[in-house]
């Protein structure tokens, strides 16, 4: 079918969903809160006793993040991701782009594709997301016409292999904790190790060495040093990443929320339409679920003193936990949405939304200049709790630079890229 090429052009301004901005910049925000930690800490993003601290205001801070922001925050951006890939396919195919939609699609993953390797491997970001996001939307394509039942459907099933998956895990972790036990009987009785416990051990000692004092001195002495050394520092773990997360847990973590995105964009969920009372409602059952399984998680750990085995043992309800704490977080923002007050904050927060993937980047900018030798080379030296300035000092910096942006360009500089690269065109930025 034979297309203009007036036609085939980014949202403009009256086109754009603003609850789904708004969200986006809610979560946008959400998402440092978790990812500052792993920018400036070693090991630390899920173990607090790594380094960080986890005693007073460190460990307050630890458990409340983990409560309201663990899992649930990349869980809405999988979601509102999955959402702004089928708004694009929607909107091209409805104006009659045929294959051209397709075409843009994929050039735009193609390209998000490489901006996830920059981002990882030059702006040294080990826990970026866009390679990942890049990846399952190539997925996503295929599932973009199903109706809403059927997505979340796919979904659960993709969560229940995730749980499996985690509940396996547990009973090799929980096996490896009973081997030890009988290391330390056959060594105290003077017998000889099997060939079995030999590796357990093996494995033990590299686990426990691994987020030992020197370990974590080490770490950070290497993430202090100039650029290149860190550059070349941090490559086998972003390789590690992209290998290993693909398989274990990208299908199962991403493409489902992605899936779910598109079904409840499907049924106006996403769109701040529905009623204050299915929005209400929607956030105390989430709310309910989730709180009281993250809750149950966090008290297992704090109570088994952070071990190996707690830790592997409250993933089995992860998922249910973070999802469930997801869906009440959307129940929220849309009544915030939906709500006659806080308009300037409305319109804050959905600027920084428009400016996503700049802001997203500029993070992990601000990271690399605070953090490692290529800056101030900090890394190491906060407590968990002090890095809670840094993230609302960022957050201040982008409700402000945003709106000023914004009011001159008509996308962030990011999105403006991605957009020529995407259509194969250059639009214009700046306003008239």
């Amino acid at each position: 079918m034979k297309t203009t090429a007036t036609s085939l052009t980014p949202l403009k301004a009256l086109d754009r969903i603003h609850s789904i901005d708004i969200m986006r910049g809610i979560v946008l925000f959400g998402i440092l809160l978790m990812n500052i930690n792993g920018m400036a800490l070693a090991h630390a993003y899920e173990d607090p006793t790594a380094s960080g601290g986890a005693t007073s205001w460190d460990l307050y801070t630890w458990m409340t993040t983990n409560m309201v922001f663990e899992g649930t925050m990349r869980a809405l951006f999988s979601l509102l991701f999955g959402a702004g890939m089928f708004i694009l396919l929607n909107r091209l195919e409805t104006r009659g782009a045929g294959l051209k939609a397709a075409d843009i699609y994929f050039r735009r993953l193609m390209w998000l594709l490489l901006f996830g390797l920059i981002h990882s491997y030059l702006l040294l970001w080990t826990g970026e997301i866009l390679f990942s996001y890049a990846l399952m939307g190539f997925l996503v394509y295929s599932f973009r016409n199903l109706p809403p039942k059927t997505l979340i459907s796919i979904a659960l099933v993709l969560f229940s292999i995730g749980t499996i998956w985690n509940y396996a895990e547990y009973n090799s972790a929980k096996q490896l904790t009973e081997d030890m036990v009988l290391v330390e009987q056959y060594q105290s009785d003077g017998k000889a190790l099997t060939e079995d416990l030999k590796a357990s051990e093996l494995m033990w000692n590299e686990l426990q060495q691994e987020r030992s004092p020197e370990a974590i001195t080490a770490y950070n002495a290497n993430m202090q040093k100039g650029y290149f050394d860190v550059v070349a520092f941090l490559a086998p773990i972003n390789m590690h990443f992209e290998k290993h997360y693909l398989y274990r847990y990208d299908v199962w973590d991403i493409l489902s929320m992605m899936l779910l995105g598109i079904a409840f964009f499907k049924l106006n969920i996403l769109s701040a339409v529905k009623s204050y009372r299915f929005y209400f409602i929607m956030m105390i059952i989430g709310y309910t679920v989730g709180f009281s399984v993250n809750y149950y998680e966090i008290q297992l750990i704090i109570d088994h003193d952070f071990s190996m085995l707690s830790f592997a043992k409250s993933n089995i309800s992860y998922d249910l936990g973070r999802v469930a704490v997801a869906m009440g977080h959307i129940g929220l923002i849309m009544l915030f949405c939906k709500s006659p007050i806080f308009i300037r904050l409305k319109v804050a927060l959905s600027n920084v939304g428009k400016m996503a993937l700049t802001n997203y980047v500029m993070h992990s900018i601000f990271a690399l200049f605070l953090f490692t030798g290529a800056g101030f080379g900090l890394f190491g030296e906060f407590q968990r709790h002090e890095l809670l300035y840094i993230v609302f000092s960022i957050w201040i910096f982008q409700l402000i630079t945003s709106a000023i942006w914004l009011r001159y360009f008509h996308f962030g500089p990011l999105e403006w890229l991605w957009r020529n690269l995407s259509y194969n065109k250059r639009h214009p930025i700046k306003k008239e």
